[in-house]
């Protein structure tokens, strides 16, 4: 997959791929206009909603409705560090959510592909190239 990433001004970073472009801007505070998420809310957005397509997923393979359901992420940052020491997926259900579903519906959240390469990070590798001025 191949995202282009460009500068529309002031301090808004964009990335397209295929059809989609997701925008990204600073707050205020940052030297932005708060139009749009930082790069890092969506960065910790991919979790959470990656979880939730798993459940998501879970529950229509079960014919169970996903009505009621909900996920909320509490990120904890280390103050010595100030990088994220742990992020925490709790799985709201409706009381009428079956029991005997509820521990594999956090099996089935733990599948997230976000969450997956967090544990194992990829290799990065960041350089420059030259190109022609069109």
């Amino acid at each position: 997959m191949e995202m282009v990433i460009d500068f529309p001004g002031g301090a808004r970073v964009d990335a397209h791929f295929g059809p989609y472009t997701v925008s990204t801007d600073q707050p205020p505070i940052g030297g932005g206009e708060g139009s749009a998420p930082s790069p890092f809310e969506v960065f910790l957005s991919s979790i959470g909603t990656c979880a939730g397509i798993y459940v998501l997923g879970f529950c229509k393979q079960r014919g169970l409705s996903s009505e009621g359901i909900r996920i909320v992420q509490r990120v904890h940052t280390d103050p010595q560090s100030r990088m994220i020491g742990k992020v925490d997926l709790e799985i709201q259900v409706p009381g009428d959510f079956p029991e005997k579903y509820r521990d594999s519906l956090v099996r089935s959240a733990e599948l997230c592909a976000v969450k997956k390469h967090i544990e194992r990070p990829p290799q990065f590798d960041v350089f420059t190239k030259e190109v022609a001025a069109a």
